[in-house]
């Protein structure tokens, strides 16, 4: 029961193998707190009340709304799913609440950090195949604002070196065109043919970046990149790959950018979650303000 709904979250859904292992474990204690609190050995007797006792438990135990949310809607879906498929009539779920967000604004590393890392490299990167490598892995990550599982995925078919265009595969499957620099493109067509050296006696591969040994990247492996880099740069609490895509929108906003073009360049589904980038341009404007106003 659960593993068909995981498979259908991860082959027709596309969610990350992440969100799919998070899922799994929401799902699971559940199950054991209707077990234990309700004597309900099949999930799928459950009722509205029954996932209304969970949540004020969860919320209870203080448990972050971010986390609740996560395991409220892992719960949506599981039922939703099991409606489609025909087990399942209604959907116990469905009218539960998640808790509200507090407003976060997206942290970001600043613009003058970011350029003197790509103005002085040589102070940051080191002369190697691997520094060159790592080097890219920050320029692309910023230059086009993908997500870290689209870069790990992004292969060379999916770059257009004549017209300077990515094209990314996102949630669900979606598919988008980024443009970028010709620096940034040129740069792809150097290491393209040093990989091809450095790893001849390697299978060669569809993907643009791996491992030292030919393999495909996995996420902690960017991870580890970024946050160095972050860190060397700038004196940002975050160094998460997520850090350069609110870098990329913020500074695209800052500079002019329309959200509605934001959006679709970093994929959003919808123009709300584009929407706090235009917080960190107003925060920007206050700090000028307070600066350049005489009565400020």
């Amino acid at each position: 029961m659960v593993e068909a709904f995981l498979n259908y979250l991860k082959h027709e859904k596309r969610y990350s193998p992440k969100t799919v292992e998070s899922y799994k474990t929401d799902l699971l204690q559940f199950f054991y707190f209707i077990q234990k609190e309700f004597e309900i050995e099949n999930p799928l007797l459950a009722k509205n009340n029954n996932v209304r006792a969970w949540v004020v438990q969860l919320v209870t135990e203080k448990n972050k709304p971010t986390s609740v949310k996560r395991k409220v809607s892992a719960l949506k879906s599981f039922y939703k799913y099991n409606c489609k498929t025909g087990q399942l009539k209604t959907n116990p779920a469905d009218k539960i609440n998640s808790p509200k967000i507090p407003e976060r604004l997206p942290k970001y590393v600043e613009q003058n950090k970011i350029n003197d890392l790509f103005k002085s490299p040589e102070k940051y990167f080191s002369d190697s195949f691997s520094g060159m490598q790592e080097k890219l892995i920050i320029d692309v990550l910023y230059s086009t604002g993908m997500r870290r599982q689209e870069l790990i995925t992004l292969a060379w078919s999916d770059i257009n070196f004549s017209s300077n265009q990515l094209r990314v595969t996102g949630k669900g499957n979606k598919q988008r065109i980024i443009p970028v620099g010709k620096d940034l493109v040129n740069s792809l067509q150097i290491f393209r043919k040093l990989q091809s050296e450095q790893l001849k006696n390697i299978p060669s591969s569809s993907f643009v970046f791996l491992t030292e040994d030919g393999k495909q990247l996995y996420p902690n492996f960017v991870y580890r990149i970024v946050k160095k880099y972050i860190g060397l740069c700038s004196t940002a609490e975050k160094k998460s790959p997520h850090v350069l895509r609110h870098s990329f929108a913020t500074h695209m906003s800052n500079n002019g950018a329309k959200l509605n073009d934001i959006k679709e360049l970093l994929g959003h589904a919808s123009l709300a979650s584009t929407q706090v980038y235009t917080h960190n341009t107003i925060e920007q404007l206050k700090e000028i303000y307070k600066i350049a106003h005489p009565k400020a």
